[in-house]
């Protein structure tokens, strides 16, 4: 009997697409469909809650999973900032300030206000800069590179590689050094620059570090190179002002704000190399001073050095002759001559000396220049015309005491308060030496020795009215009261002097010194120098001392040149009307519209009215005619005279005089002896 589930049901349940699903299962593993069978399984999930050790453990792997992603984070963060943003940048040496943002312009003809602005480190040395701001010297960050032996793994390796960066270094002895097993410190290089400073960074040689440190800058490099002077290895000043005001740059952080104006400096030391160059002259000093305040606007010395390698300058570069250099003035001290003639009431204007003949005195023999006029010559003659023979006579008249308080008050005694220290004493006869030869011969300038910065002081107390001024390299405050001077000589006096300096450059030696609409008064001042054997009339120091306008002077300018010679354009002069006046028309021309001051052409004609002065002046019908004087003249009437006897200024206090400085670094100081 057959099963009714047999083909029957095996025929149903074959039927439909489950049936051949099978069937092609069965197929494809060689199994007998009857083998196949169809299994399903069924799963539940609970929801009951896990086990509460379990729940625990799971909060604390997300926290621990929330710190460890943000620690990762912020050093991605780190290492992208130290290979992309940043790389391999080492760390600062100095905290340097921000530029000072730039100030509004200011109103036309107004000064700048003195700020306290710092312009370099404020830990560091303070910055020196100029009447305007400009900066003269600064302390720029910087690093010295060192190692230490006992930390390095290859020395030897190391050098070589440093030696790639630093190609001025001495791998033997830096090798050497480091290989002494006493050294624990060793320098290999001062003062790297930020480049090779980070070149050095990323090597990453171990043991090899930076000390921080600073290094001066000059930007301007020679302009002030003399009144800047120049620092040690140390950082302590060496020179000038860096010398002398060497505490205060190193405690205050505030810059120095000096007198000097850098334009006009620039124009001095540019001209003044100008006539250098053409007259073939050893030297040259120039100066521009403030006839009201004493203060120093240019000082020039040459030849000069680049102020950021003090080190490397010759000697000679580094002697200052505006100040170290001692000279004997020549014809520039008969300014002070008529001066103390004058306002002593030994002379008038009218009086006069005979200059016919030579002076024979001794064994010296007191002579003019070959140009000389060799007759009676009154006091603006002697001026204009120089005659060392009228001022000799104009000074033994005055006599030796006077002529003596009259230079210790005007400062040509002591060494002047400047703040250089290479400043140097005046070489003068003392009290019991001033006979009458010493008498004679200063008044034309020869007997006596000075710096060039004594001649400008004495010049400009001639020319403002009769204050003494000591000369300064620190700049006013805007706000300051007015430097106290001293009173050294009438009013009237200093007015009838600015005419003499004026008839000077319209009537005698100093023409070519001549600017139109500036009105310039002067003295020329030609001197001999001394040889082994004697005075050599062929070596001259030629200077022109100056001041403008005569009418309301305010600055006086000098100019002065060492061994000049003279050329075709000269005649074969050297003369200091012929090198050095030139020079300074030309300083005076191009400084003026720098220091607010414009060429008054319109008022010319009233001007050189009020400061014409004849060189042969009309006697007084009251006055006495002067002893020997020329008869024939007819005095002139009226005018008021200068007062017979007026009271002499108050003398300026004096001090024992210091003992003279260690001679300066350069050459000694030029001797002279004629006086042109």
């Amino acid at each position: 009997m057959s099963d009714p589930a047999g083909p029957a049901g095996a025929s149903q349940a074959g039927s439909g697409p489950e049936a051949a699903k099978r069937e092609r299962l069965v197929r494809s593993r060689g199994a007998p469909a009857s083998a196949s069978v169809l299994r399903v399984e069924r799963f539940r999930f609970s929801d009951s809650p896990a086990d509460p050790a379990q729940q625990v453990m799971q909060k604390r792997l997300r926290v621990a999973g929330i710190v460890f992603t943000v620690l990762f984070a912020l050093v991605g963060l780190k290492l992208a900032d130290a290979t992309v943003i940043e790389p391999m940048t080492p760390r600062p040496v100095a905290q340097a300030r921000r530029p000072e943002p730039i100030p509004p312009p200011l109103p036309a003809g107004a000064m700048p206000a003195p700020m306290a602005v710092d312009y370099g480190l404020r830990k560091g040395r303070a910055t020196i800069t100029d009447r305007r701001g400009t900066i003269l010297a600064v302390s720029l960050p910087t690093a010295n590179v060192f190692a230490v032996p006992g930390k390095m793994i290859d020395a030897q390796d190391a050098v070589l590689k440093l030696k790639a960066i630093l190609p001025r270094l001495d791998v033997a002895d830096i090798a050497r050094r480091l290989a002494d097993e006493r050294s624990k410190f060793v320098y290999i290089a001062h003062r790297v620059t930020p480049k090779e400073q980070m070149a050095i960074n990323a090597l990453g040689i171990v043991g090899v570090e930076f000390e921080e440190t600073e290094q001066r800058h000059y930007p301007l490099g020679n302009v002030a190179a003399h009144v800047l002077g120049g620092v040690t290895v140390d950082g302590q000043g060496s020179a000038g002002v860096e010398l002398f005001f060497n505490k205060r740059l190193a405690s205050n952080p505030a810059p120095l704000k000096l007198s000097l104006d850098a334009k006009v400096q620039a124009v001095v030391r540019d001209e003044l190399s100008r006539a250098m160059g053409e007259f073939n002259a050893i030297g040259g000093a120039g100066i521009v001073m403030d006839v009201r305040t004493g203060e120093v606007i240019a000082m020039v010395s040459l030849p000069d050095y680049d102020a950021n390698a003090l080190g490397r300058a010759a000697p000679d570069s580094r002697f200052n002759r505006t100040v170290a250099g001692i000279y004997e003035p020549g014809s520039t001290f008969k300014l002070q001559d008529a001066a103390l003639a004058l306002d002593s009431g030994t002379v008038n204007i009218w009086n006069g000396f005979d200059a016919s003949a030579p002076i024979h005195i001794g064994r010296f023999t007191i002579k003019d220049f070959e140009g000389g006029k060799h007759r009676w010559l009154y006091v603006p003659e002697i001026v204009a015309y120089s005659s060392n023979i009228g001022a000799a006579r104009m000074a033994e008249a005055v006599g030796g005491e006077k002529q003596r308080l009259w230079m210790d008050r005007m400062g040509m005694l002591s060494k002047l308060g400047i703040e250089l220290p290479e400043a140097a004493h005046p070489q003068a006869p003392g009290a019991s030496n001033w006979k009458q030869i010493a008498t004679m011969t200063i008044g034309f300038g020869h007997g006596i020795s000075v710096s060039p910065l004594h001649v400008v002081a004495g010049t400009a107390a001639i020319s403002n009215g009769g204050t003494y001024y000591r000369p300064t390299l620190v700049a006013g405050e805007a706000e300051a009261p007015p430097r106290e001077g001293i009173r050294v000589m009438q009013q009237q006096t200093s007015d009838i002097m600015r005419k003499l300096m004026r008839v000077v450059v319209t009537e005698g030696y100093g023409k070519l010194a001549e600017v139109p609409g500036y009105y310039i008064g002067g003295k020329t001042g030609t001197a001999e120098k001394i040889s082994h054997h004697g005075y050599n009339k062929k070596v001259n120091v030629s200077a022109f001392m100056s001041a403008f306008p005569m009418n309301a002077p305010r600055y006086a300018v000098y100019m002065m040149l060492d061994e000049p010679h003279g050329n075709a354009s000269t005649g074969g002069y050297s003369t200091a009307g012929a090198v050095s006046a030139p020079a300074a028309g030309r300083v005076v021309a191009k400084i003026g519209p720098m220091l607010e001051m414009l060429p008054d052409i319109a008022n010319a004609p009233a001007i050189n009215a009020a400061l014409s002065i004849p060189l042969q002046p009309g006697r007084p019908a009251w006055a006495k005619p002067s002893p020997g004087q020329p008869v024939g003249q007819p005095p002139v009437a009226g005018g008021a005279p200068m007062a017979a006897n007026p009271a002499p200024a108050a003398p300026r206090a004096t001090t024992t005089p210091p003992p003279p400085p260690k001679p300066a670094v350069g050459p000694a100081p030029a001797q002279v002896l004629a006086v042109r």
